[in-house]
């Protein structure tokens, strides 16, 4: 079994760099998602006793002082530290600016979701996974769907 200090890809492109034991997180080690953020824990024999998850915009999360995007503070991440934009100009997501949303698409946060297939793919277009039931029924409820007709800002003249 693997030991030592190494780097390990599992199936979903989520690598762990760290320190192994009898074949487990053992140590200071953390994962990289494919998605540009990261989880950096102490690991003991496959568990984490104490880490912290941080997006891929830089943003850290806190469970017990988290007040990013709660019921008082609606901003975004990017307008927390770069300010708002100005009048009139959406700011639809953290990126900026927005992914494109295929035709019939939503935005999930990971990737796009078709409700006809029920499938996420990553922004790249490859698989992600099926949505369940509930996963469905959330994405339709809150996510951004793509517009059924193009729209653009006009500035005035």
């Amino acid at each position: 079994r693997m030991e030592g200090f190494g780097w390990y890809t599992l199936p979903t492109g989520t690598e762990y760099r760290g320190s192994l034991w009898d074949g487990m997180f053992h140590g200071p080690g953390e994962l990289l998602l494919p998605s540009g953020g990261g989880y950096r824990a102490l690991w003991v024999r496959g568990v984490p006793t104490q880490g912290k998850f941080t997006f891929a915009d830089g943003l850290e999360y806190d469970e017990e002082k988290w007040h990013y995007c709660d019921g008082y503070d609606r901003r975004f991440y990017t307008e927390i530290c770069s300010g708002f934009k100005p009048p009139g100009i959406p700011h639809l997501t953290n990126l900026d600016p927005p992914k494109i949303i295929p035709e019939g698409c939503y935005d999930c946060g990971d990737g796009f979701y078709n409700p006809k297939t029920r499938v996420v793919v990553d922004y790249k277009h490859k698989f992600l996974r099926n949505a369940d039931n509930d996963e469905h029924e959330w994405i339709l409820r809150t996510c951004r769907k793509a517009w059924d007709m193009t729209t653009e800002h006009k500035p005035k003249p």
